[in-house]
């Protein structure tokens, strides 16, 4: 069977191993998938993620990161452009989830970054997901 969003496929495993407390998950390995994780990693939501040689085009294993009783660090997370309906948005246009307290993913020219890095950098891009 193949996989049609690799994508909105980690984000849901993401979201199902954080509501059942698990330590890390297995997704699959792409650039896009990559970039989501480093994304994941700079704003502090996972500890990490790792790629793991399988002879094809491997396993990202996403190491997930709770607070100090347990509880969630990842709220939410969701796609927000599909492969139906892709979304654009300019640097003005990006949204500020919790008032800045969420991040928005966004995959621009200059690769996979957060809204607030896009803002810096004064780029916009295609709305990845929103995690707040």
């Amino acid at each position: 069977m193949s996989q049609q969003d690799l994508t909105a496929d980690m984000l849901t495993r993401i979201r199902n191993a954080n509501r059942n407390q698990a330590k890390s998950v297995k997704c699959l390995n792409n650039k896009l998938n990559r970039g989501v994780a480093q994304v994941l990693q700079d704003e502090g939501y996972v500890r990490g993620f790792e790629v793991i040689e399988d002879g094809r085009q491997g396993v990202l294993r996403v190491d997930l990161k709770y607070g100090s009783k347990g509880e969630h660090i990842i709220n939410t997370i969701s796609r927000f452009s599909k492969p139906g309906r892709r979304v654009y948005m300019g640097v003005d246009e990006l949204p500020r989830p919790l008032q800045g307290l969420g991040v928005v993913i966004v995959s621009t020219s200059s690769g996979v970054l957060s809204d607030r890095r896009c803002r810096d950098q004064k780029v916009g891009g295609e709305v990845v997901a929103i995690v707040t």
